[in-house]
């Protein structure tokens, strides 16, 4: 197994072509908890190419009744990307300064519930997002209402080859 370079290029251009709509070769979960993490999950695809099809703990999308928990929620992709030791991306928790293009953040409560998850298109002059359930396009980060973020920057890809 390899690691290889994530391709934020993609990940960041997949999320501003389906920012404000929905690719119809994926469910929306828009009605059943929120589609925001489904949906970097897309993204994060676009820049990895490849899925962990592992059962239960693995990183996939097949259909609604074929998908891992860390495709569609927000504490799963989480313990998914920081976590992953097989194929599909991997990340670490970093600080705000060292988020990139195609990164991942978290919101959260003051409780340490976190409930949104976003992907990072821009750094400077601010952090801006994408993101769906309460769609968004280059938003800015700081307009968010919320009480903690967490920063998932992705480290790589691994794949079986």
């Amino acid at each position: 197994m390899r690691a290889l370079p994530y391709n934020r290029e993609k990940a960041v251009s997949y999320a501003r072509r389906w920012a404000l709509g929905r690719n119809p070769a994926y469910f929306n979960f828009d009605g059943l908890g929120g589609d925001c993490t489904n949906f970097v999950s897309q993204c994060l695809y676009a820049g990895a190419g490849v899925m962990n099809y592992t059962r239960d703990t693995g990183w996939y999308y097949v259909n609604l009744s074929e998908r891992a928990p860390a495709w569609t929620g927000v504490e799963f992709l989480r313990q998914f990307l920081v976590s992953n030791r097989s194929v599909g991306p991997f990340a670490t928790e970093a600080d705000r300064a060292e988020l990139r293009p195609g990164d991942v953040v978290q919101l959260g409560d003051l409780g340490g519930r976190y409930y949104h998850t976003l992907i990072v298109t821009e750094i400077a002059p601010e952090i801006r997002v994408v993101a769906h359930t309460f769609d968004a396009l280059d938003r800015p980060l700081r307009s968010y209402d919320f009480a903690v973020a967490r920063n998932l920057h992705i480290l790589g890809v691994r794949n079986n080859q």
